[in-house]
C-alpha cells in the first residue's frame, strides 16, 4: 500500500484553473463516492477550498493509483488530461505525510501560519470518515496530523501576529486600548480596505460603527451593514468626538481631518485616547495630529511595517512549528511501519509453517508405519525448528519497522523471503487506465461501475 496526495493549489495554478477543480459541498458526496468505487484506490479524502483542491488516498500502487486519480480530476474539472498535468503535484508516501501536515499547520498557505485551513483539514477528513471512504491509514494520518497542527498553533503562536493591513489595525487597536469592548468605530469614506478593516473591529467586539461618506446613500448603506449609523459629512467633527477608533480611507486629493480639529476633540475627551488609522493614498490625515496629546495616528506604511515585522515573527515561529511536526511525522511513521511488518511477519510464520507441514506430509508418506505418538513427537520437533528460525529474523523486523530506513528493509526481507508475490495485477490495472485514458468521455462514475460490476 502506498500513501498518495495530487493536487492544485494558489502557486501551481492560477484561480481560473483552481475553480475548475473546485468541488463543493453539493458535489462532495458524489465525488466521494466516485473515488470509493475506483479501482486500485483504497482509501480517499477530499480537501477543496479556494486555494486548493488535493486529493489524499491509500493506493494498492503507485502507478495505477496516480492515473486513476488523473481521471478523477479530468471528469470534476471537465479538462482533458494534457490540459491540467502541469499544474498538478503529486506526492508520494513520505512526501504526501510531510505535506499533509505542512498544510494542517498553516504552512503551505498563501498567509504562512494561517488557522482556518486547520478547520478545512477537520471537516474534509471527517465528511470522508462518514461517507466511509477512509480505513485505519487515513484515520491514522489525519488525526495526527489535526494534532500536530494544533499543537504547533498553541506552542508557538505562529498564528497570533497579524500578516494583513485590516488585521494590522485590530493588532493596534488593543495595543491601544486593550479590550475592544465599549469602542466606537468611525469609518470616514466609503473604500474596500476602510470596509475590511472596520468589519474586523467589528467581529472583534466593538459595539459601535459609524459612517461618513461624501454620498449619503452610500454612508446609510454601509452603516446598515454594521446596524451602526451614518453621518452627513458636514458633520464629521461631531462624529470624531464619538469615536474611539477613526479609519478613513476616501479618495480625497487633500487632508480631510486636520490636526485642529482633533485638538479641539481631544481636549473634550478628557484624556480619553483616539487611534486614527489613515489607509488612503494619498492620506486623508494630517500628519500633525500625531502631535496631539491623546491621538495616536497610523498611515498605510505604518501598517505594512507592523505587517512586515509580524511576518518575521511567524517565520520564526513557523521554524518551531515544524519540529513540532517532524516529531508527530516520526510516531505516525513509526505506527505505518507496524502496520507493514504485522502482515510481512504473518506471511513468514504462514510460509515456516507450510514448508512444516509439507515436512510432515513427506514423512508420514515415507514412513506409513510411524504410530500417531511418532507423528506428534515429529510434528512439535519440526514445528520447534521452525520457530526458532524464525525469532530472531521476527524480531528483527519488529525492531527494522520504527527505523527511518524502514521501507527499504522490509521490502529487502519480503524479496530475501519471497513473500507477497503480486504477479501481474500491477500491469493489468495500469492497461485498464490506458484503456480507460482512450475513452475520457466516458464519465468516471460508470467506469467505476462497470469495473465493480465485472469484479
Amino acid at each position: 500500500m502506498h500513501i498518495l496526495v495530487i493536487g492544485v493549489n494558489h502557486r501551481t495554478a492560477p484561480v481560473e484553473i483552481r475553480e475548475r477543480f473546485s468541488i463543493g459541498p453539493e458535489q462532495l458526496p458524489r465525488a466521494l463516492r466516485t473515488l470509493r468505487e475506483t479501482r486500485s484506490v483504497l482509501e480517499s479524502v477530499i480537501l477543496s477550498t479556494c486555494n486548493r483542491t488535493e486529493i489524499y488516498a491509500v493506493v494498492d500502487a503507485l502507478h495505477p493509483g496516480e492515473q486513476f486519480i488523473r481521471l478523477f480530476l479530468a471528469e470534476v474539472s471537465g479538462l482533458d488530461r494534457t490540459e491540467f498535468g502541469g499544474y498538478l503535484y503529486v506526492h508520494q508516501n513520505d512526501a504526501a505525510i510531510h505535506h499533509l501536515f505542512r498544510v494542517a499547520a498553516g504552512l503551505d498557505s498563501m498567509v504562512l501560519g494561517e488557522t482556518q485551513i486547520l478547520g478545512q483539514v477537520r471537516d474534509a477528513f471527517q465528511q470522508a470518515q462518514e461517507a466511509g471512504n477512509t480505513g485505519s491509514i487515513l484515520n491514522q494520518l489525519f488525526r495526527r496530523a489535526v494534532t500536530a497542527a494544533k499543537r504547533g498553533h498553541t506552542e508557538t503562536g505562529v498564528g497570533q501576529h497579524a500578516v494583513s493591513v485590516s488585521y494590522a489595525a485590530v493588532e493596534l487597536a488593543r495595543k491601544v486600548f486593550g479590550s475592544m469592548e465599549d469602542k466606537v468605530v468611525l469609518l470616514i469614506g466609503a473604500g474596500k480596505m476602510g470596509e475590511l478593516t472596520a468589519t474586523h473591529l467589528w467581529n472583534h467586539g466593538v459595539s459601535r460603527v459609524l459612517v461618513v461618506n461624501r454620498t449619503w446613500e452610500r454612508a446609510r448603506e454601509l452603516a446598515a451593514r454594521f446596524s451602526g449609523e451614518a453621518y452627513d459629512w458636514s458633520a464629521l467633527a461631531l462624529a470624531v468626538a464619538e469615536a474611539d477608533i477613526v479609519i478613513s480611507s476616501t479618495g480625497a486629493a487633500g487632508y480631510v481631518l486636520h490636526e485642529d480639529t482633533v485638538a479641539k476633540v481631544c481636549r473634550r475627551r478628557r484624556q480619553r485616547p483616539l487611534l486614527l488609522i489613515d489607509i488612503a493614498v494619498p492620506r486623508d490625515l494630517d500628519p500633525g495630529i500625531n502631535d496631539v496629546p491623546g491621538a495616536f495616528l497610523y498611515d498605510i506604511d505604518d501598517l505594512r511595517d507592523v505587517v512586515a515585522q509580524n511576518l518575521q515573527e511567524r517565520e520564526r515561529a513557523a521554524l518551531r512549528v515544524k519540529d513540532i511536526l517532524e516529531e508527530e511525522i516520526r510516531g505516525f511513521k513509526q505506527w505505518y511501519n507496524m502496520q507493514e511488518v504485522i502482515p510481512l511477519i504473518r506471511e513468514l510464520r504462514e510460509k515456516g509453517t507450510a514448508i512444516q507441514q509439507s515436512i510432515m506430509e513427506s514423512l508420514v508418506h515415507k514412513f506409513p508405519d510411524l504410530g500417531e505418538r511418532e507423528r506428534v513427537i515429529l510434528h512439535k520437533h519440526t514445528m520447534s525448528i521452525v520457530n526458532q528460525l524464525l525469532r530472531e529474523p521476527i524480531l528483527q523486523l519488529k525492531a527494522m519497522a520504527t527505523e527511518p530506513e524502514a521501507g527499504f528493509y522490509l521490502e529487502t526481507a519480503r524479496r530475501l523471503f519471497a513473500l507477497g508475490e503480486a504477479g501481474d495485477s500491477g500491469a493489468t490495472a495500469e492497461r485498464e487506465v490506458e484503456a480507460q485514458g482512450a475513452s475520457e468521455q466516458v464519465p468516471l462514475g460508470l467506469m467505476a461501475a462497470k469495473r465493480l460490476g465485472s469484479a
